[in-house]
């Protein structure tokens, strides 16, 4: 049986669900809010308008596929998006999040990562990759609780901002091939190494 696109996922204080319409208000709240957005790819959301743009962008179509794991991080009680958390089916299967700022240093994401993993291991994804901007070590910190391991950096002219960063790879095999390296990004991009220590 083919997995689920964006099952519903539970945990003791949040459910993982699809974004909809309906949350455009928390979108802009979330990806508009320029310190959340500080070390995300895209510049932060100004209207209502952008929030539906990026919301049918980022989420509507993935839900259209027969396969994706995209979604809100809503606190139980009030079923409000407070984060967003995805794995991607591109070759990389990259792992991804962000959270409102009044919700930092709880461990929400954290908690988020694992019912997501959970459920990506036992809908068969062999591995998740993630990145870090190494100005961001909160991040870094999020993926080795979550169990995944530093593996190369490789500098990239970030896009659409056109700054200049240095990533940290992370990767998780989920198939117990613990030999496995995703080589991606250290093949695309000529300025790539592995940092001692990490």
């Amino acid at each position: 049986m083919p997995p689920v696109n964006t099952p519903t996922l539970y945990t003791p204080r949040l459910t993982l669900r699809r974004f909809t319409p309906d949350d455009l208000d928390a979108l802009l709240a979330l990806f508009g809010d320029e310190q959340v957005n500080t070390f995300l790819p895209w510049f932060p959301l100004r209207t209502r308008q952008e929030a539906a743009a990026f919301y049918e962008e980022r989420f509507g179509q993935y839900y259209a596929r027969p396969c994706a794991y995209r979604y809100a991080v809503c606190l139980r009680e009030t079923d409000r998006p407070v984060g967003y958390i995805h794995a991607d089916m591109d070759e990389a299967h990259d792992f991804g999040y962000a959270l409102e700022r009044a919700h930092w240093g709880q461990g929400l994401i954290t908690e988020a990562g694992r019912a997501l993993i959970a459920r990506l291991r036992e809908d068969g994804l062999p591995f998740i990759t993630a990145t870090h901007d190494v100005n961001n070590p909160r991040s870094g910190a999020v993926m080795r609780r979550l169990g995944m391991t530093y593996r190369y950096s490789y500098e990239e002219q970030c896009q659409p901002k056109d700054v200049h960063v240095t990533f940290r790879m992370y990767q998780l095999n989920l198939d117990g091939d613990g030999a496995r390296v995703f080589h991606g990004y250290w093949d695309r991009y000529a300025v790539h190494f592995v940092e001692p220590g990490l």
